[in-house]
């Protein structure tokens, strides 16, 4: 069996990819990229539109904005969501060059 260890650069892309794919383990954050996909929303609105407080939802926002998943931006006091898309296919990609490699 030969072994094989990871560069610092290695190990650390592949804790940020970790950390990209946990944050998607959650069935209410799914829903919250699936509202996102179509549109910009505030926090308000997705919260509204799942039926669950607006601490829960922005808890995990938070989650997803860690992981790169979502963006922010804020306009007053209210703070829009989008997709982070550019993220996202990068997270992709990283993931499809993980697997071709192995």
């Amino acid at each position: 069996m030969a072994t094989h260890t990871l560069s610092k650069s290695q190990a650390k892309d592949l804790r940020e990819l970790a950390l990209h794919f946990y944050a998607l383990k959650d069935a209410l954050r799914l829903e919250l990229l699936v509202l996102l996909a179509s549109h910009e929303c505030t926090v308000n609105e997705l919260a509204a539109g799942l039926h669950k407080s607006q601490p829960l939802v922005s808890w995990h926002l938070r989650r997803l904005r860690a992981a790169g998943i979502v963006k922010i931006r804020r306009a007053g006091r209210e703070v829009y969501c989008s997709l982070d898309r550019e993220a996202l296919a990068q997270h992709q990609q990283a993931f499809l060059d993980l697997i071709r490699q192995a």
